[in-house]
């Protein structure tokens, strides 16, 4: 009888074709929008402990611990109002300068320091990115998480400063909520898009100290907004009004000092409008750059 050779049903097949018929995928890979979203949603337990952690170890050990998330602002705040304020005089054109000063400071230390430990979200924690798989952009958002909670404590103070400085406490105070969430959201994917630079480019982390402190001097941080209208070309002054941090520093100053109702550098109404415009254009954009390159992260 002769031998009937059985066909290999694998023959001729590519590798490619080979792994679709047996359902194999590449570890590692970046899965569906919609499906990394979903993914990430379930890690947020492990999002806010980590966070927790991460607020808890940070200071644990200096003398003072926690009390320097507090004191850290408070004295940037001051070295500042001894400069702008007293030797060059900002406090003249500025009602209640030590309020509008401490509020700038605050807001925008919450997004400075978002984005320079952003740079290194993936670079300092590749040990746990190669031993575990889960969505990376759990990295970023923890950052966002943790200056939040120093943000938060600082409020309390920022309140204290605002009130022994002469504000009355209004109902426009319950704003801050709104303010904080828009520029959490926006700190959130300005941290995915810097982790991702991050990951790439080893030595941003070195530049980024000067680009913030730029950033903040363009932010009406030290000084009233109005002096761009009044030095610079009206474009130039209107880039700098879209300015995001300006926006939010200058929402939360709305929100919390009735002295500069009159002085905001738009009406209340743009400003919130500017503000939900940046945090949807960088929260949505900023959570899709990163998700773009998923599979790089711990690679190499």
């Amino acid at each position: 009888m002769a031998n009937t050779a059985v066909a290999d049903p694998d023959s001729g097949l590519t590798r490619a074709q080979l792994a679709q018929r047996y359902g194999l995928r590449v570890a590692g890979e970046r899965p569906p929008l919609a499906e990394y979203a979903r993914r990430l949603w379930a890690y947020r337990h492990f999002m806010t402990a980590y966070s927790r952690a991460k607020v808890a170890s940070s200071l644990s050990n200096t003398q003072l611990g926690q009390l320097w998330q507090v004191l850290t602002p408070l004295t940037n705040a001051a070295v500042y109002f001894l400069i702008f304020g007293v030797i060059l005089s900002q406090h003249r054109n500025v009602s209640n300068f030590i309020a509008y000063l401490c509020t700038g400071v605050f807001i925008f230390m919450f997004t400075q320091t978002a984005v320079q430990n952003g740079t290194s979200a993936i670079t300092g924690n590749l040990g746990l990115i190669r031993a575990l798989q889960f969505p990376r952009a759990a990295l970023p958002i923890t950052v966002t998480l943790v200056q939040l909670q120093q943000l938060l404590m600082s409020m309390i103070v920022l309140a204290v400063i605002v009130v022994l400085t002469g504000e009355p406490i209004t109902f426009r105070w319950l704003l801050i909520a709104p303010v904080l969430l828009l520029q959490t959201i926006f700190n959130v994917g300005l941290t995915m898009v810097m982790a991702r630079l991050g990951s790439k480019v080893t030595d941003l982390k070195q530049v980024m100290p000067f680009v913030m402190r730029t950033w903040l001097y363009a932010s009406g941080v030290l000084y009233p907004v109005s002096l761009f209208r009044q030095h610079l070309p009206p474009w130039a002054a209107t880039v700098l009004e879209w300015n995001p941090p300006l926006v939010f520093i200058e929402l939360a100053r709305y929100s919390l000092l009735d002295s500069h109702q009159a002085n905001l550098v738009s009406s209340p109404l743009r400003l919130w409008a500017l503000g939900l415009f940046w945090a949807v254009v960088m929260g949505v954009g900023g959570f899709v750059y990163f998700w773009r390159g998923e599979e790089e992260y711990g690679r190499g």
